[in-house]
């Protein structure tokens, strides 16, 4: 398959200081899962629909669920955000979306990054 998404090593040195420590074990290839993390997101596929490439679905989804809900993604995110700097201009996308209604309890148990600057929900 040659659309296939890998992190360059820069991508990665970028992002790796925000990566928890592994206990024990070594961890599978991180730049591997990441990317397969990544395509699996972006073409909106299931877990078990991710390319062999990436390594096991099951594999690539406990990363994803384990570390969205220690919020590496989220500090991630912030920090990439952080040093883009100030925008020079905004726009609004008048797109409409619909979701389904369990999508909304995704962000409250904390298996969707939150990036904004919102206050947190009680």
């Amino acid at each position: 398959m040659s659309d296939l998404i890998w992190l360059s090593e820069a991508q990665m040195r970028r992002i790796e200081p925000y990566f928890p420590l592994s206990h024990g074990v070594p961890r599978v290839d991180d730049r591997r899962i990441i990317s397969g993390i990544i395509f699996v997101i972006r073409n909106g596929l299931r877990w078990r629909d991710a390319p062999a490439e990436y390594g096991p679905p099951k594999t690539i989804y406990n990363r994803f669920i384990r570390w969205s809900r220690l919020g590496v993604f989220n500090k991630i995110f912030a920090s990439l955000a952080a040093k883009g700097g100030k925008p020079d201009q905004l726009m609004i996308d008048a797109t409409h979306l619909k979701a389904h209604r369990t999508a909304a309890s995704l962000l409250k148990k904390g298996l969707f990054p939150d990036v904004s600057d919102a206050p947190k929900a009680a």
